[in-house]
This record gives structure tokens, C-alpha cells and sequence, in this order.
């Protein structure tokens, strides 16, 4: 278990000493050890501090908790024994920049990626122009999305609750408000997005989701019949 330091000092002078005696070790159990116990967690927190404080939240994975050890494992994996302090440089410095550059690349191929998705507005003209008569309910996406959006906020205490699920819950829905301002409209992205608008756990946030998915579905079944009575 990595021994943890307080969050306002967590990288210090006796960080970079550890990676230092890592660096001049060859006793890959005094190195395991000297990392676990030292330099894990200033690694940890660089890497959190560097992606809330530039807002690195194009990743390739659902939790941002995910994309920190990615950090870790990199800067262990390929950068750790670079560090050369008799050159002047500061280890804090050095691997707060290795971080940064790491997350700009990562995060510019994961825009681009999840770019190709569109937004909202092409997400739209796709589902419409792929229904069939018998999915059709009378509506645009965009006219249904508004009507379950308001009928699913004047129905959030009986659907959820817990408060904190109605918190998620309005998040989820002020982001189904707020989709024609989003650069990018994919279930990886949004998942993230929201966790960031509420602080929760994804567990938390998987089981809201499912829910307002059924209200969503309920729903549409139920404009799909009202259609179809009136047609018949």
C-alpha cells in the first residue's frame, strides 16, 4: 500500500530523492518497494491535478480514475529512469511537463476519434433518415428529446429517490438540454462529462442512466402507438 502524503504537499524534495535512489538501484525489490511507498502517490496526484486543471477529458476510457494509473504506468514504465537531477532539473518540473505533453497527444487523438461521431445535430438527421414506418411517431427526435427531457424532470422524485441520483439525474438532463452546444455526442464522452458535473461513481451513474433509458424507451412506445391509431 502506497504511503500517502497531504494532497497541498504531495510531490517534495524527498520525492525526488526516492526517484533518485530508484534511478541508482539495480535491486528491482528495493525499487518495487521504493515506488510503492514513495512515488506512486506524487505520481497519482501529478497526473490528477494535470487533467482537472487543463481539462484532459477526451480518454479512451469510461473513468478518469482509469487515465490516471495510464499516467502512472507510463511515467514508470518509460520516463522514471530519465531523470537526471545533476542536470538542474526539478523532478516536479520534469515530469509535470513529460504529463502535460503526454495528455495534449492523448487527448488531440481522442477528440479527433470521437470528433468523427459528429454532433447532435448529424446524429439526428442519421436516426431519422433510418426509420421505418412502423418506428415513426410523428415526431422529430429533436420534438420528442424536448417532451421526454421536461416530463422527465417533473418526474425525477418517482423515478429516483435518493438525492444523490436526482442530482445525476438533472446533470444527465441538462446535458440532453445543453446538446446542440456540444462539440461531440458519444456515450464515452457524456459518461465522463456528467461524473465531472456531479463528482460520482460510475456504478451510481450506470444505474441512473439505465433508468431514464427505460422512461426514454416508455415513452417513444408510447408515441409509437398514439401514431399508429391515428393512422389506422
Amino acid at each position: 500500500m502506497a504511503r500517502k502524503k497531504s494532497d497541498k504537499n504531495y510531490f517534495t524534495k524527498e520525492t525526488e530523492e526516492y526517484i533518485v535512489k530508484f534511478n541508482n538501484s539495480e535491486d528491482n525489490t528495493y525499487r518495487r518497494k521504493i515506488f510503492t511507498n514513495h512515488i506512486y502517490f506524487p505520481f497519482y496526484k501529478l497526473a490528477e491535478n494535470i487533467i482537472h486543471t487543463f481539462k484532459f477529458y477526451y480518454t479512451d476510457v469510461y473513468d478518469i480514475e482509469d487515465l490516471k494509473h495510464e499516467v502512472v504506468s507510463m511515467l514508470y514504465e518509460e520516463k522514471i529512469m530519465k531523470f537526471d537531477a545533476h542536470n538542474g532539473a526539478k523532478a516536479y518540473s520534469y515530469f509535470g511537463t513529460i504529463v502535460k505533453r503526454w495528455l495534449i497527444n492523448y487527448n488531440n487523438k481522442n477528440y479527433k476519434k470521437l470528433k468523427k461521431i459528429g454532433s447532435f445535430d448529424e446524429m439526428e438527421e442519421s436516426y431519422e433518415s433510418n426509420l421505418d414506418d412502423s418506428e415513426s411517431i410523428g415526431l422529430s427526435l429533436k420534438e420528442f428529446l424536448d417532451i421526454w427531457v421536461d416530463k422527465t424532470d417533473r418526474e425525477l422524485e418517482e423515478l429516483f429517490t435518493k438525492d444523490s441520483e436526482r442530482r445525476i439525474a438533472d446533470a444527465i438532463l441538462t446535458v440532453f438540454r445543453r446538446r446542440y452546444d456540444l462539440d461531440i455526442f458519444k456515450k464515452k464522452a457524456l459518461y465522463i462529462y456528467v461524473r465531472e458535473m456531479t463528482d460520482c461513481e460510475t456504478p451510481h451513474l450506470t444505474k441512473v442512466v439505465s433508468i431514464l433509458k427505460d422512461s426514454f424507451y416508455e415513452l417513444h412506445r408510447e408515441y409509437n402507438i398514439n401514431e399508429r391509431l391515428k393512422i389506422s
